[in-house]
């Protein structure tokens, strides 16, 4: 999706808002995002995270049972759990949401530690080992009926981001590039993952990369209302999405998730 289209497509999303300004319309061009606040969107829209961490992941301690509240403050009507090397806390949060009829959609996901960085894997069904090649872990994804997302894929002070070669050895079988993650180091390698997701044909997304609570809401895709269920009406939504969040600085989301984890002790006391 060109520049252009991308501003298109935001136009589109906020024809019941105020139209973009300058400052927005250069956004969508260099970041891939429009970058806003804005929590609740029309009611003919939607909003779709596809990076989130629960307490199923070993750096994270956000508690599954207070994920749907939060996604509802937050209007995100479908979210994915994307835990480090587990899917354990998607499945639960999919059965609880499954119990209670709350109307949440949830997709269970994996953020997979290959030998080369990591690749997350949407729509999974069983847990896909840490420690695999990357091509390895592409088909076990696919093998499954899954999607194959590239998560912060160009910020080099991610510790765990796919390398550069691998990235290039699996692209063809990349479904999704994560445009907008809303804790990656510096805006502009968002910028460099437009760039290559645009180059290569790849659809795009936004990730709130969540490992607090509060981080829950903070990036999203708004796309026509629809119901997603399976990977074929993921894409097809996707095609229409308008990546949005707000990035946050990573020295203060470092911040925010140690006085997560210091109230969550201060609690058990």
């Amino acid at each position: 999706m060109t520049g252009d289209e991308r501003r298109q497509k935001a136009q589109q999303a906020e024809e019941q808002r105020e139209q973009l300004s300058p400052v927005e319309e250069l956004q969508v061009d260099l970041l891939g995002a429009v970058v806003t606040g804005q929590d609740e969107p029309p009611l003919e829209l939607m909003k779709i995270d596809l990076h989130c961490h629960s307490e199923a992941s070993a750096d994270c301690i956000t508690p599954i049972a207070q994920i749907p509240a939060r996604c509802a403050a937050r209007a995100i009507r479908v979210q994915a759990i994307t835990d480090h090397n587990e899917i354990w806390g998607a499945q639960k949060l999919q059965e609880l949401v499954a119990a209670n009829g709350h109307p949440l959609g949830v997709i269970v996901g994996e953020e997979v530690s290959t030998t080369e960085g990591e690749i997350i894997g949407l729509f999974l069904h069983e847990k896909i080992p840490a420690g695999l090649s990357p091509e390895e872990t592409v088909e076990r994804i696919l093998v499954q009926g899954g999607l194959v997302l590239l998560p912060h894929g160009f910020d080099p002070l991610k510790r765990f981001r796919l390398q550069d070669a691998a990235r290039e050895r699996v692209a063809g079988q990349i479904h999704i590039v994560e445009t907008f993650n809303a804790r990656i180091s510096r805006p502009s390698w968002n910028r460099a993952a437009v760039a290559w997701a645009e180059k290569c044909g790849k659809l795009m997304s936004a990730g709130s990369d969540a490992h607090t609570l509060a981080d829950i809401g903070e990036a999203w895709v708004e796309v026509p209302l629809q119901p997603i269920t399976n990977p074929e009406q993921l894409l097809m939504a996707l095609q229409g999405g308008v990546p949005m969040g707000e990035w946050t600085h990573p020295v203060r989301a470092y911040a925010y998730k140690l006085l997560d984890r210091a109230r969550s002790w201060w609690r058990r006391r």
